[in-house]
């Protein structure tokens, strides 16, 4: 893949919690319509890393630049309007539990204060359910869906508003292998029907084959390798090495 326009940049980053060095001269580029995905151990820096980008946290140094946009010193304001183009797909897929899966779907329509038609909305939600084989829930309550369920409309919320980067915490964690199969295949759908560009956090070694265009090794709070799957698979570095060397083991 021949990388063309960059949508996020980050540069230089810091961050630090007291005496704990978190992110140490963090360097990343994305490009329009790839996969990277951060690979990293727990307590790396992983979620660290994506709390900044999407302005929970703020570095100590460093710029973070998404669509050409510095994000580090904006108010809520435009923080928001960035965030109406970059999707977060949570860990714990934070749903509504109080909302039915149509009201989970419309709430960041109504977060985001877009100006639509409930006739609109109502096509918006239907086609989210169906980008992710779920329009047959739209009624239901999260409680009554399966954890794959649960994850597919999580999913689906962070389509509705179109989003340019979705950003996946973990995506296939508490899933079994054939559902979080599942997952990853689908994130593979949307990548090809909208040409999303997406980071993804993962320990999976799967989704990191199978859904990465590039994958970035995450090491002493640094971008330590970068690569395919492939090259890295081959590196002869033992901190790169061992995370390929897991996956051989399961």
């Amino acid at each position: 893949m021949t990388p063309s326009e960059s949508v996020m940049k980050i540069s230089h980053l810091y961050k630090s919690f007291g005496n704990n060095h978190v992110l140490i001269d963090f360097n990343f580029e994305l490009y329009k319509g790839e996969n990277v995905v951060v690979l990293g151990k727990s307590g790396s820096g992983k979620s660290v890393l994506i709390k900044c980008i999407i302005g929970l946290l703020k570095p100590d140094e460093g710029t973070i630049d998404v669509f050409d946009q510095c994000i580090n010193d904006m108010d809520d304001t435009e923080l928001d309007k960035i965030r109406a183009k970059v999707g977060f797909l949570f860990q714990s897929n934070a749903l509504y539990d109080s909302m039915t899966v149509r009201e989970n779907l419309e709430f960041p329509l109504r977060r985001h204060w877009i100006e639509v038609s409930q006739e609109e909305v109502n096509n918006m939600v239907m086609e989210a359910l169906e980008d992710v084989g779920l329009a047959h829930t739209i009624d239901m309550m999260p409680i009554e869906l399966s954890g794959g369920m649960r994850k597919r409309i999580a999913l689906a919320r962070t389509l509705i508003l179109k989003p340019d980067i979705i950003l996946y915490d973990e995506p296939t964690t508490g899933l079994d292998s054939i559902t979080g199969s599942e997952i990853i295949s689908l994130m593979i759908e949307i990548k090809k029907k909208y040409n999303t560009s997406s980071l993804i956090i993962s320990h999976d070694m799967n989704c990191v084959r199978r859904a990465s265009d590039r994958v970035v090794v995450l090491y002493d709070g640094t971008c330590y390798a970068a690569g395919t799957y492939a090259e890295l698979q081959h590196h002869t570095d033992p901190k790169v090495k061992q995370f390929f060397e897991q996956e051989f083991k399961q």
